[in-house]
C-alpha cells in the first residue's frame, strides 16, 4: 500500500472548493458513487471542548478501497490530552508538537471529501466535530453521511438476527474481515472502509441498494424493529 498522503498542496484552500463537490446522491446505485471513509482521533467525545488529534480518509471508488489514495495527519492540540484519551490511541502531546494547528492540518481531509459521500463508524461522532470546524471556514458539512454501525444493524434485522455489536472491530470480524491497528485513525478508517463495502454488498443481496436506500439505514432500522421481516408489528414488553 503507498504511504498516505501528508504533503501540503499548493492548490487553493479546498474549503474553497468544497460546497461545490457534488458527489453522488439519490438514486445512485452504491457502486457507482464515490464514498469517503473518515475517522477521527479525538481527546474527548465533548465536541464543545475535546479535539481532533488525528484524522485519516480512505477512498472507495466502484466498489473498491482505493488505499494508495488515503491521507493521515495529526493536528496539534491546544489544550492538555486527559490521560484516558491518551491510554486509548496512544498519542501524547509530545508526538503533536510539530503537527500543525487543526484549520491548517484539516485541509488534506477536507480535499479528499470533496464530491464524495461521508462514511464513518458511529458517524454522529464525526459530524459533531467535524461540522464545527467547516462552520468556522464558511462551509457546512454535507451529507448525507452513512453510518457502518447503522448498516451493520440493518444487516442483522434483515437476517432475522435480534442485535449487532456497536464495535467496529467486532463488527469486522463477524463480517470474516482483518482488523486494523484499532484506535489509530489510518486503521479503523481502513477498517471501515472494508466493514461498508462488505455491508453494502451483502444488503444489495436482499435488495438493490442506492446511495439514498444506504443513508435512510437508521430509519429502516427503526421500522424493521417495530415491523419485523414478516409484517407482523414486533410485541412491545
Amino acid at each position: 500500500m503507498s504511504r498516505p498522503s501528508r504533503i501540503r498542496s499548493t492548490a487553493p484552500p479546498a474549503t474553497a472548493t468544497y460546497p461545490e463537490g457534488g458527489g453522488n446522491r439519490g438514486r445512485t446505485p452504491w457502486r457507482l458513487a464515490h464514498f469517503c471513509v473518515v475517522d477521527l482521533e479525538l481527546s474527548g467525545l465533548d465536541p464543545k471542548y475535546d479535539e481532533i488529534i488525528s484524522f485519516a480518509a480512505v477512498p472507495i471508488d466502484a466498489g473498491r478501497v482505493v488505499a494508495g489514495n488515503a491521507v493521515y495527519g495529526l493536528s496539534r492540540n491546544t489544550r492538555p490530552l486527559p490521560e484516558e484519551s491518551v491510554l486509548v490511541h496512544g498519542i501524547r502531546t509530545v508526538d503533536l508538537a510539530d503537527a500543525p494547528p487543526l484549520d491548517e492540518a484539516i485541509e488534506p481531509l477536507v480535499d479528499i471529501m470533496t464530491g464524495r459521500i461521508l462514511v464513518a463508524h458511529a458517524a454522529w461522532i464525526e459530524r459533531s466535530f467535524l461540522d464545527p470546524v467547516l462552520r468556522r471556514r464558511g462551509v457546512r458539512l454535507r451529507g448525507p453521511i452513512l453510518d457502518t454501525r447503522d448498516l451493520g444493524h440493518l444487516l442483522a434485522l434483515e437476517r432475522g438476527v435480534p442485535s449487532v455489536s456497536s464495535s467496529l472491530s467486532e463488527l469486522a470480524r463477524s463480517l470474516g474481515l482483518p482488523v486494523h491497528r484499532p484506535h489509530h485513525a489510518l486503521g479503523d478508517a481502513l477498517t471501515a472502509a472494508q466493514v461498508f463495502i462488505a455491508l453494502a454488498t451483502l444488503l444489495d443481496g436482499h435488495a438493490p441498494q442506492t446511495v439514498r436506500t444506504l443513508s435512510l439505514a437508521r430509519r429502516r432500522v427503526q421500522t424493521l424493529s417495530v415491523y419485523p421481516a414478516g409484517g407482523s408489528p414486533a410485541r412491545r414488553a
